[in-house]
C-alpha cells in the first residue's frame, strides 16, 4: 500500500449513512496512523440513486467504483420504493455491481465474541467459540438464471419463472475460494446442496467432489441444504467454512448471522475481480433511521476485511477486530446487542469509542 488507494463509498438508504459515517472515522484513523493515502469518493446508490437519476445504480457511481481498489457499501432499499418496477427497485444496484465488477464470490463469517454470548438465542455453551465463514457463490444460480419473469398463460392466469443454473466453472471456481480460505482456517469444508432434488446441484456436488482432489489437506463433507439449516441450530460449532450456492448462501449466512446476537454485527466481502466491496449483512433498517440507534459494528468490521482482502494487511484486519471486541468487553452496547448491567450507547458514540481506541493501538 505504497501508492495511494482509491475506495468508494456508497452509504445508500435507510441506517446506511450512519453506520457508513463511523465507518469513514475507522478509515481515516488508519489513513492517519499508519501513513497511508487513502482517497475516499462519497457516490449514490439504491434509493438515493433513483431519486438522484432515475436509476439505482447511476452510471457515475458504477464507474466510480470500477475505477476504485475496493468499494464500502451501506445497505439499500426502503418502502417508499416498493411499488417501482422491478428493474429500478433499490436492491438491483447490489445484483448490477456484483456483476460489473466481477464479484463471484460472498465471505460473510459468523464470529461469535465471548462478550456476546448471552446475546444468542441459543445457549452459551453451545455458541461459545463460534467461528464459520459462509462462502457464497455470488453472480450465478436462480438470481440471475434465464429464463425468468412473470407471463400470462392464454387462460389468463399468471406464471412466474426462475431458474436454477451453473456451469461447471462456475462452481469449480467458488469451490477453489472455500478450499483456499479454508487452509488458513481449520481445514474443514461443508459443501451444501440440494442434490437428492435438483440436477444442478447433483453437479455441484460433483465439480466440488472433483476439485477437491486438489485439496489434500482438507476435510470435505456435503450436506443437504435441509439438514444444514437444522445442525446451525443444534450444533453450529461443528461448521468451518460452509460452501454454497448463491440462494442457499443467502438464506444460510443470515440464520448463521443470528446465532452471534445480532445481524449488525456481521460483515461482508464479496471477491472475485480487481475492486472487492465490502458490506454489512444487514438491511436498511428504516423503521430505525435517523434516530442513532443503528449498530456500526457490522461495517467497521467490513473496513477491516476490505484491508485483508483487497489491501492484504491483515494487522490491521486484526487490529480493528481486536479494539471491536475490547470495547465490547468494556459493556459497550448498541440497541440491539444491549442487556442488562451493560452501557447503552447510540450509533456514533460507539463508532468514536473504537476510532478512538483504534488510533491508541497503531
Amino acid at each position: 500500500m505504497s501508492d495511494a488507494v482509491n475506495i468508494t463509498l456508497l452509504p445508500g438508504d435507510g441506517i446506511g449513512p450512519e453506520v457508513i459515517r463511523e465507518a469513514r472515522k475507522i478509515i481515516q484513523v488508519v489513513e492517519s496512523k499508519l501513513d497511508l493515502k487513502l482517497n475516499l469518493k462519497e457516490m449514490p446508490v439504491g434509493g438515493a440513486g433513483y431519486e438522484a437519476t432515475g436509476k439505482p445504480l447511476p452510471e457515475e457511481t458504477l464507474q466510480a467504483a470500477q475505477a476504485s481498489h475496493a468499494v464500502l457499501l451501506g445497505a439499500v432499499g426502503g418502502p417508499q420504493w416498493e411499488n417501482l418496477d422491478f428493474s429500478l427497485r433499490p436492491e438491483r444496484a447490489l445484483l448490477g455491481l456484483r456483476s460489473s465488477l466481477g464479484l463471484f464470490a460472498n465471505l460473510r463469517p459468523a464470529k461469535i465474541f465471548q462478550a456476546l454470548s448471552d446475546a444468542s438465542t441459543l445457549k452459551p455453551e453451545v455458541v461459545a467459540g463460534l467461528d464459520i465463514l459462509v462462502v457464497r457463490e455470488l453472480t450465478g444460480g436462480i438470481y440471475f438464471g434465464e429464463p425468468r419473469g412473470v407471463e400470462t398463460l392464454p387462460d389468463g392466469s399468471r406464471r412466474g419463472v426462475n431458474t436454477l443454473v451453473y456451469t461447471d466453472s462456475e462452481i469449480e471456481r467458488i469451490a477453489r475460494v472455500a478450499f483456499d480460505v479454508a487452509l488458513k482456517r481449520n481445514k474443514s469444508v461443508f459443501s451444501i446442496d440440494k442434490a437428492n432434488v435438483l440436477e444442478c446441484t447433483g453437479l455441484w456436488r460433483e465439480v466440488v467432489t472433483e476439485t477437491h482432489k486438489e485439496y489434500s489437506d482438507i476435510n470435505l463433507n456435503h450436506m443437504y441444504v435441509d439438514n444444514c439449516a437444522m445442525q446451525l441450530v443444534r450444533n453450529p460449532r461443528q461448521f468451518d467454512v460452509i460452501l454454497t450456492t448463491n440462494m442457499f448462501g443467502d438464506i444460510l449466512s443470515d440464520q448463521a448471522s443470528m446465532l452471534t446476537g445480532s445481524i449488525g454485527m456481521l460483515p461482508s466481502a464479496s471477491i472475485g475481480g480487481k475492486t472487492g466491496m465490502y458490506e454489512p449483512i444487514h438491511g436498511s433498517a428504516p423503521d430505525i433511521a435517523g434516530q442513532d440507534i443503528a449498530n456500526p459494528l457490522a461495517t467497521i468490521l467490513s473496513v477491516g476485511m476490505m484491508f485483508k482482502y483487497s489491501f492484504d494487511r491483515e494487522d490491521i484486519h486484526d487490529a480493528i477486530e481486536q479494539v471491536v471486541e475490547s470495547v465490547l468487553d468494556q459493556g459497550y452496547r448498541t440497541k440491539d446487542i444491549l442487556s442488562h448491567g451493560k452501557k447503552a450507547v447510540g450509533c456514533v458514540e460507539m463508532g468514536d469509542l473504537v476510532s478512538e481506541e483504534l488510533e491508541s493501538k497503531l
